[in-house]
């Protein structure tokens, strides 16, 4: 794991033992990459998407590994551009302050003007071909699409898809993303992982596996301190007086 990543220091029986030679840097990473494409497109795909996810953790690193790594993005950008990742789809995500802070791309002139775009229309002109896109908030439309999602997967792998289809309408989905939402002081965007842990563990497995479980009946929601992340455990507040701890 430690060649594979890249790291200077990799002991020698360690490489001995998993049959490498040399050390892994950057152009080495490249040219496994080209050769992981040569090998999908032989094969008949059409080729690979690869996310780089929560980009923005870079801002937080020392100045000089966060400058080396805005610049080893801007390389990335320009090899994919001139054709070098042929079937390569390269997809980068962060916030906002990522891409228009002074600690993210804004610090790298060149990579700065490679993802620029103007974003002072309406969202709903945005261009989807741009090189840059801006996602819509989160809302309880999409959680319940989310949702909805969910369950088709879920009733492709059980004989008991009818009964979950009628115990488990959009209509009960939409109520049970009402309730955690609401339990969450109205968060819709931190609401996505505890609203999905409910909807499988306590709605859809007891439809599954329970003949005469009705959701609407039997279940009632109920979301505990140590079955949330901190975030959450913010979102939810206090319901109650006697839950707010007074620091002496």
């Amino acid at each position: 794991m430690a060649w594979l990543a890249g790291q200077p220091n990799v002991a020698a029986h360690a490489k001995r033992y998993a049959g490498v030679k040399g050390d892994l840097d950057h152009f080495g990473a490249l040219n496994f990459l080209q050769g992981i494409l040569a090998v999908l497109r032989d094969a008949g795909q059409a080729g690979l998407v690869l996310i780089l996810d929560e980009v923005e953790t870079i801002q937080r690193v020392r100045s000089d590994v966060r400058d080396k790594s805005l610049n080893a993005l801007r390389q990335l950008l320009d090899e994919v551009d001139a054709g070098r990742f042929a079937g390569l789809y390269l997809l980068i995500t962060g916030t906002p302050a990522f891409f228009e802070g002074p600690q993210g791309i804004q610090r790298l002139e060149p990579l700065a003007q490679r993802l620029h775009v103007d974003f002072q229309s309406e969202v709903r002109f945005d261009n989807p071909r741009a090189v840059q896109m801006r996602l819509p908030a989160f809302d309880l439309d999409r959680l319940c699409l989310v949702g909805n999602k969910v369950r088709t997967l879920f009733m492709q792998h059980t004989p008991a898809a009818a009964r979950i289809a009628q115990r488990c309408d959009d209509a009960y989905i939409r109520d049970l993303a009402h309730a955690v939402t609401g339990k969450l002081g109205g968060k819709v965007g931190i609401a996505s992982r505890i609203f999905l842990k409910k909807l499988v563990a306590d709605v859809l497995d007891r439809i599954d596996q329970f003949e005469d479980f009705n959701p609407r009946q039997h279940y009632a929601l109920t979301m505990r301190e140590a079955e949330l992340s901190p975030i959450e455990r913010q979102a939810m507040g206090a319901t109650d007086v006697d839950e707010i701890e007074l620091a002496l």
